[in-house]
């Protein structure tokens, strides 16, 4: 049976943030995992570069049987309505799913208090602590890193959609360890220099 990771994306969603994993699930998954969107609503959703996706789910739709929720950063988290994903991102909290938020997602999930007792990253600390407020109280945890996996909880900053992947598909168990670095090795340091599986000839 398939398991399910889910992509929360919302309006001017970063696509580039979900497009490596996504792609990554599915060709080293090999058929076991099933990517799905949500959003807040049905309705269309417009990435930053255009893309036009129709949702999967809404956030009152979702199945309860899933692997990960995955939040994709954008421009749009900081808006009043994204306090609507909350209770969701808690549940999967709670029950030990796998979260991960990368570029402004990670802030987002500074102020539902998830960041709070994990090793994490994010765009900026003292971005994530203006924002999050009183609801983050995990200065201590934080780590100036690409991307940082803690149990079940994986963040990013913007710049890290490659390294947010790497560390989700570990988390995951989407394929052997090997097989993930390689097809990390091979994105980040191009056809000419990551270095090659080895071949039994």
């Amino acid at each position: 049976m398939q398991k399910t990771v889910l992509f929360m994306i919302l309006q001017q969603y970063a696509d580039w943030e979900a497009a490596y994993l996504s792609s990554a699930i599915h060709m080293l998954g090999q058929g076991n995992f099933a990517v799905k969107t949500v959003s807040l609503t049905k309705e269309p959703v417009q990435s930053i570069g255009g893309f036009h996706v129709i949702p999967d789910y809404d956030i009152q739709s979702i199945p309860a049987d899933y692997e990960a929720l995955i939040l994709i950063g954008g421009m749009t988290w900081r808006e009043s309505h994204t306090q609507q994903i909350k209770p969701l991102i808690e549940k999967c909290f709670r029950t030990g799913k796998i979260l991960g938020g990368i570029c402004d997602a990670s802030v987002f999930l500074g102020t539902t208090g998830v960041l709070n007792n994990v090793k994490h990253t994010s765009n900026d600390l003292n971005d994530l602590k203006q924002w999050a407020g009183q609801a983050y109280t995990g200065e201590k945890k934080y780590r100036m890193k690409q991307a940082v996996r803690d149990h079940s909880i994986i963040t990013a900053n913007g710049t890290a959609a490659l390294e947010f992947a790497k560390e989700v598909l570990l988390a995951l168990q989407v394929a052997s360890e090997n097989q993930i670095i390689e097809w990390y090795n091979f994105h980040k340091l191009g056809y000419y220099d990551a270095p090659m599986p080895n071949m039994q000839l």
